[in-house]
């Protein structure tokens, strides 16, 4: 995470390089989740095993030493990421890191107010009450 414009427009504004000379829009995006300070991820891992994978990944703030939450591939995020910036490729990091687990989950949808939602939540204070639906993939498949 960044206070930076991480958008493909961002990109465009910082270089000086207008949105038409761009032919790809690829996406990079890590195997897993992480989100630095408060706020709301979903997919957070939980308890020993949050602060198990946080130390083996090494997901710690480049300047301030700050331990990021680290959680479960939230594909509705991703796949807004992907609308919003025009997409033309996503490039899926640091699956190594994922070789030592029996299974690893991937967010599908959330579940909110009683239904399943599929598309990031717009509406402000939603996705606080939102629980992921996973998929779960056992080790074999992924490997």
């Amino acid at each position: 995470m960044t206070s930076s414009n991480s958008t493909a427009g961002g990109a465009c504004t910082g270089t000086g390089v207008g949105p038409t000379k761009m032919d790809e829009v690829i996406g990079v995006v890590k195997s897993y989740t992480t989100r630095v300070g408060s706020g709301p991820l979903p997919t957070q891992f939980e308890g020993e095993f949050q602060e198990r994978m946080r130390k083996q990944w090494g997901e710690y703030g480049a300047t301030t030493g700050r331990g990021r939450r680290c959680g479960w591939f939230d594909a509705v995020l991703v796949r807004y990421s992907a609308r919003i910036n025009g997409l033309s490729s996503l490039a899926l990091t640091r699956l190594d890191s994922l070789d030592e687990l029996d299974s690893i989950r991937i967010c599908v949808a959330y579940e909110a107010r009683g239904k399943r939602i599929e598309d990031f939540p717009w509406q402000p204070g939603l996705l606080t009450e939102c629980t992921p639906i996973y998929e779960e993939m056992v080790k074999g498949i992924f490997s």
